[in-house]
């Protein structure tokens, strides 16, 4: 059965909960298609760094002071202990994008690193082609897309937690891997799993060094969705079509890369039946690491595994 989440405002949300009332509850196997807003609830693009523009209301100061997310959608039967596997079948990005530096968007310390000031902001606004294939910005610079939800994850055990966040659970990864034909596997934490998917982007490099990527809506985004009660994981897996790729998320990228590289060699002791140390060995030839992003309030690394 195949379910569609519009973009209206009873199905948005700005914190993850695992009292949060889903908006639907669909069966393993089921699709679900969401249309999304951009990250900051925009229904248009900015026009400049100050000018208003459309978002979505009413919203609450507190309760929606933070990012755009559709859902929860909740998996039958969905139990702590589960793995949801969720094919990415299409992501269609709006027509539209935007990115921003400087001021709020990453700490004072790493604005300065990179030689900009952390009191201006600055925009770059982004048209995408008619087939989704390139986004030009105002400068007439183009970038190819490659449209990936930045926020695709489920509820943490929590009962208010900070949805900017990336968990063990999914959430604000800004993972760009994350493309049409890839499968993320999630651990269910939360009765029902509660999925919760927003913050389009058109496209990102690996870092996400401004703070924002090529910020949109999302027109499409559909996922498949099926419980996993063989499979028992402790934090995201990304089957691709060159590979698998395992996360890890941690205040310094130090830590961030030691979980990432932990979960690979976990995976790798599955799936090739090998001891620790000889998985430590082989992937020490065939594992990358890549620096997720270093923006969020925790960095992010991924590992990965090229066949």
């Amino acid at each position: 059965m195949i379910h569609f989440i519009d973009p209206i405002r009873e199905n948005m949300h700005a914190r993850l909960s695992a009292s949060l009332t889903p908006v639907c509850i669909v069966d393993s196997g089921d699709t679900v298609v969401f249309q999304t807003p951009d990250v900051s609830w925009g229904l248009e693009p900015p026009a400049s760094t100050t000018a208003p523009r459309r978002k979505v209301e009413p919203r609450d100061p507190a309760r929606d002071n933070g990012p755009c997310l559709c859902g929860p959608v909740a998996i039958r039967g969905a139990r702590p202990g589960d793995t949801l596997e969720i094919g990415i079948e299409h992501v269609r990005p709006a027509a539209w994008g935007w990115t921003y530096s400087g001021r709020g968007l990453a700490t004072p310390a790493h604005n300065t690193a990179l030689g900009i000031g952390d009191d201006t902001l600055t925009l770059m606004r982004w048209t995408l082609d008619d087939e989704c294939t390139l986004a030009t910005n105002h400068h007439g610079h183009t970038v190819r897309v490659r449209a990936f939800p930045g926020m695709i994850g489920l509820s943490p055990a929590e009962y208010d937690a900070d949805a900017w966040i990336p968990r063990a659970c999914g959430g604000n990864m800004d993972c760009r891997e994350l493309v049409a034909g890839t499968t993320l596997y999630l651990p269910v934490l939360a009765e029902g799993g509660l999925l919760s998917v927003g913050d389009g982007h058109a496209a990102q490099g690996d870092g996400e060094l401004s703070g924002t990527a090529i910020e949109c809506a999302m027109e499409e985004v559909r996922l498949r969705l099926t419980l996993r009660r063989d499979l028992r994981i402790t934090s995201p897996r990304v089957r691709t079509p060159e590979g698998w790729i395992t996360l890890g998320f941690a205040p310094d990228l130090d830590t961030a890369a030691a979980h990432a590289a932990s979960a690979m060699l976990d995976l790798m002791m599955e799936e090739l039946h090998m001891s620790r140390a000889d998985a430590v060995a082989l992937a020490s030839a065939r594992v990358h690491l890549r620096i997720t992003q270093m923006v969020n309030p925790l960095r992010g690394v991924h590992a990965v595994l090229m066949e």
